[in-house]
């Protein structure tokens, strides 16, 4: 089958759409990417890429790579992500009909994590090119962006609401990450069209291993890490993390060891000088190439959201990449993924944005013996096999993309 993958966000950008990419080629699939210039999370073009022009690259040697202009996110802020979603989606719109010209698609997948926007170039080649359009749904909108007070007024979120449901409209299929999704997205589409696709990361990835830097290994081995890895955002209820750790600094053992950057790390750095937390440790971001040996030196992996409605039915990947690390989870979020990580027996529970309860568990945790833990990584890892397993979700996916819903695309 011939694939565009049209994602804003791709590869040297650590996302799951990589490996999915990746699989689908070994898979016997032609598999083309659209995609802007990389710069999440930090919000600076990455070296060897620059915002403007074009560009053409190959990803593995074998997979083309097509990566339009587009204005990087900055330090953060509405103006810089306003101007950064708009530019994907016109630059889209300007150059990828010209760039694939010449190619022809069985199928287009969209990855979409925030913003949904970056599916309107695909609705425009969808017609061009005669394919099948699936978007496969990682955020809620408008949801999510009441939920991280990105857009606050009622009638501005009414409006994106009706720009969803112009999306949708034009989709063959939604797959939908959470099946707490389900609904909500039924609000602005065909319910027909729908179809549960989780999330899922690639234990049997062929990347090499990146050592550990010298200071991080010595803080890992030396205490109890509670290990938390990813964006260090608006969404991820930090200021819980932060109090936590004030609670927990009564014990030399415990550590906090927040793996990551984002729009909030240069907070977290101010606040914990002021407070003088020594048991929060911030060594920054590392490649995915790292994190097997940073998870597997951890005491237990942190998971937290903000307490609204849009997150408690997201599933957040990193859950999926705690279970198949065999390592025991702390999750202090509500909904869909407190219910993986109950239903895995994989680890510890407790509302979102409850501090108390997040610092009981953490001492909980630290306080059961080494064979419990395990035990408890041990069950998680078993749940992502029988649910999460890469190498099956892309043959799934990809009979997703050959079968259009019952639901009509117009």
């Amino acid at each position: 089958m011939r694939i565009l993958v049209l994602s804003q966000y791709f590869w040297p950008e650590t996302f799951i759409i990589n490996d999915v990419v990746r699989i689908l080629s070994e898979q016997g699939h032609e598999v083309t990417v659209a995609t802007g210039k990389p710069n999440y999370p930090d919000g600076k073009v990455f070296d060897g890429y620059r915002a403007w022009g074009a560009q053409r690259e190959r990803y593995l040697n074998r997979i083309d790579v097509l990566r339009v202009p587009l204005w990087p996110r900055g330090q953060g802020g509405a103006k810089n992500l306003v101007l950064n979603y708009l530019s994907f989606v016109l630059a889209g719109l300007l150059f990828l009909p010209w760039m694939l010209r010449k190619r022809e698609f069985d199928a287009i997948l969209v990855f979409a994590p925030s913003p949904v926007t970056q599916a309107i170039p695909a609705i425009l080649l969808r017609w061009l090119k005669k394919a099948r359009l699936a978007l496969w749904v990682q955020d809620l909108w408008p949801e999510s962006l009441s939920a991280t007070g990105f857009i606050k007024n009622p009638q501005l979120l009414k409006a994106v609401g009706w720009m969803v449901k112009g999306i949708y409209r034009y989709c063959d299929t939604l797959l939908v990450q959470s099946r707490a999704f389900v609904e909500p997205v039924a609000r602005y589409a065909d319910r027909r069209k729908i179809v549960y696709y989780p999330n899922s990361i690639d234990v049997s990835s062929p990347a090499g291993v990146v050592p550990i830097p010298e200071a991080l290994q010595a803080v890992l081995d030396a205490h109890f890490c509670v290990v938390f890895a990813g964006n260090l955002g608006t969404a991820q209820a930090l200021d819980t993390l932060l109090q936590a750790a004030v609670h927990l600094r009564d014990d030399p053992q415990i550590r906090l060891v927040l793996v990551g950057s984002g729009s909030r790390l240069e907070w977290l750095k101010a606040q914990r000088h002021a407070h003088s937390l020594e048991n929060l440790v911030l060594p920054g971001r590392f490649p995915m190439e790292a994190m097997s040996g940073i998870f597997q030196r951890s005491g237990a992996l942190l998971v937290s959201l903000n307490d609204e409605e849009a997150f408690a039915q997201t599933v957040p990947s990193k859950i999926q990449a705690y279970l198949a690390a065999g390592r025991p989870i702390i999750a202090s979020i509500n909904g869909e993924g407190a219910r993986v990580v109950s239903e895995a027996k994989a680890g510890l529970t407790s509302p979102a944005e409850k501090v108390l309860p997040l610092v009981a568990n953490i001492r909980a945790m630290k306080a059961l013996g080494e064979a419990e833990r395990i035990a408890m990584g041990l069950s998680g890892r078993r749940y992502f096999e029988a649910n999460f397993d890469m190498t099956v979700q892309v043959q799934l996916l990809a009979r997703h993309l050959q079968t259009v819903q019952p639901g009509e695309a117009e």
